[in-house]
């Protein structure tokens, strides 16, 4: 892993003077994926529509400094496996010199990804190709106005599913995206975020390293759509894995691994009442969804150590 020194050497692949949000986490998290590159590497990156790929990228202007494709909404996936394939290609009719390494990378929201993204996704992970995909997963579709996704957090107040007095807010829980990933048999599947940087550059780079295709789940906060403080952003990631809202674990080979364990597990409410879209969740009327929302995380984090310890290798086991 690159140190902190080597990695301030590295060149920046994404210019300053985006239209990012202030406390935007979302364009940290895209920064610490390309510092993660090798410099050596050439890199081809795709970005379906959405949050980042608009402020980046308003016509005429661009802040990216690598080969950059935008597509639709859905088929980012399909977009940079078609390059790999490409790629490929040029090399077997030996148009590209094979020792010159390219790693593709392939960039979608929690919109793009979980939801109209996924057949895409699914598709490009079950053919194999030699690719990274990152999804940045700030919990809604938030470029088009903070609607629910399959991401958005049980109760959350969203455009889509507002709190009101007939429903309180979304009424069904996250899709375990990161899970469904490592089910295709892929090679590595992981969850990060950009708090624990060291822990994100790490998986970056090893998914980088390995051949065949990859996936890294990245929670990004949205000062607008979960309506917190602007500095707070990087607090309410390390608050996430705190609380076990947001496990870190990897999955390399069907192999599931704790990357961080809380010395103690801390109320999933730490979590929740710096955002405004869980407010209503602390009203007194309220208080069994909260007990809801604290009950999923739990359950949650049983069944990862669950899996932990199910697929653990036998000489560890023994």
């Amino acid at each position: 892993m690159a140190s902190l020194r080597e990695l301030a050497k590295r060149p920046e692949y994404i210019a300053p003077g985006h239209r990012a949000c202030s406390g935007c986490i979302p364009i940290v998290a895209f920064h610490h994926v390309m510092r993660s590159i090798n410099p050596e590497d050439g890199v081809v990156v795709g970005t379906a529509t959405g949050c980042m790929e608009v402020v980046t990228t308003i016509y005429p202007y661009t802040s990216w400094r690598v080969p950059w494709i935008h597509n639709a909404f859905e088929n980012v996936a399909a977009t940079i496996s078609g390059v790999e394939a490409a790629y490929q290609s040029f090399k077997r009719q030996g148009k590209i010199d094979p020792n010159k390494k390219i790693k593709f990378i392939a960039f979608g929201g929690d919109g793009g990804t979980y939801d109209i993204g996924l057949q895409a996704l699914s598709g490009a992970m079950e053919r194999g190709h030699d690719m990274l995909y990152v999804c940045y997963d700030n919990e809604a579709y938030m470029n088009t106005g903070i609607q629910r996704s399959s991401a958005t957090p049980f109760s959350a107040d969203t455009k889509t599913a507002p709190v009101g007095k007939v429903r309180p807010g979304k009424t069904q829980y996250p899709k375990p995206l990161t899970e469904i990933m490592a089910a295709h048999g892929i090679p590595y599947a992981a969850q990060a975020v950009v708090s624990h940087w060291k822990d994100l550059n790490r998986k970056v780079e090893k998914a980088l390293s390995i051949e065949g295709p990859t996936f890294i789940n990245i929670l990004a906060p949205c000062p607008p759509g979960w309506r917190f403080k602007e500095d707070m952003g990087v607090e309410l990631s390390r608050l996430a894995v705190e609380t076990c809202f947001w496990p870190l674990y990897e999955v390399e080979n069907g192999v599931y691994k704790l990357n961080y364990k809380p010395r103690q597990k801390l109320p999933v409410t730490e979590f929740m009442k710096h955002q405004g879209r869980f407010r209503h969740l602390f009203r007194e009327e309220n208080k069994h969804l909260l007990e809801a929302a604290q009950k999923w995380v739990d359950d949650r984090w049983e069944h990862l150590l669950r899996m932990v310890e199910a697929t653990k290798p036998k000489e560890q086991a023994a």
